[in-house]
Formats: structure tokens, sequence, C-alpha cells
């Protein structure tokens, strides 16, 4: 597992599927709040002016030179749940992340967010 001191170290570097296809660049990553462990980062797409931050899960992640390659196609990750660059993720679309690449949601039991911006 990567952990999270790591993975910020790779800040601005390409994601790539599993094929090597480039997504584009890591942006930040946000941490289960139950394990404090890496869950999902987000990753910088688009064009300038048209810029935007999509989610993808970090299990089965794998840092190399340069690089984060994560487990899912760059089809699927470009279009799944994004973000504004300048914007945060709110509480009540975390769940859609989870749905959307077939995970499990479960907040805390207090309701407590799942997800955790480090």
């Amino acid at each position: 597992m990567i952990r999270s001191a790591d993975i910020r170290e790779w800040r601005d570097h390409d994601v790539v599927d599993p094929k090597q296809h480039r997504i584009g660049m890591l942006e930040g990553v946000y941490v289960d709040t139950s394990t404090d462990e890496p869950a999902v980062a987000t990753v910088r797409t688009g064009v300038p002016g048209r810029r935007r931050l999509v989610f993808v899960p970090l299990d089965d992640a794998v840092v190399g030179p340069g690089y984060v390659k994560v487990s899912h196609a760059r089809g699927q990750v470009r279009k799944a749940p994004s973000i504004g660059t300048d914007d945060v993720l709110p509480a009540e679309r975390e769940e859609q992340i989870f749905q959307y690449y077939g995970m499990t949601y479960r907040p805390g039991a207090g309701g407590e967010r799942r997800l955790a911006r480090r």
C-alpha cells in the first residue's frame, strides 16, 4: 500500500492507466477517514481554460519514476465524477465517486465523511 506521506511527493507527476496511457497530472490525494490510508486521487485533465479534477481510486496503484499507475482505464477515469480546479469535494458527492467505480460507500457511524484531503 502507498503511504499518504509518500504519495504527496508525486504531486504534478503523470497519472497513467494500466496500458501506460497518460490520464493527466496528480493534483491531490484523499484518504479514507477510517484508516487514514490513501483512497482516491484527483487528476488534473483538460486543456488550459477548461481544466477539471477527476477522481480515481488508488487501489492497486503503482508508483514509478515520474508516474503513478492506477488500475482503471483512461477512458473510464476521464468520464469519472469531477470538480473544478478551485473547488472542494462536497460531502454529498462522495458516494457518487464510489458508485461510479463500483465500490461500496460507508460513511462514518455518525455520518462523518469518508474522504479527507491530505
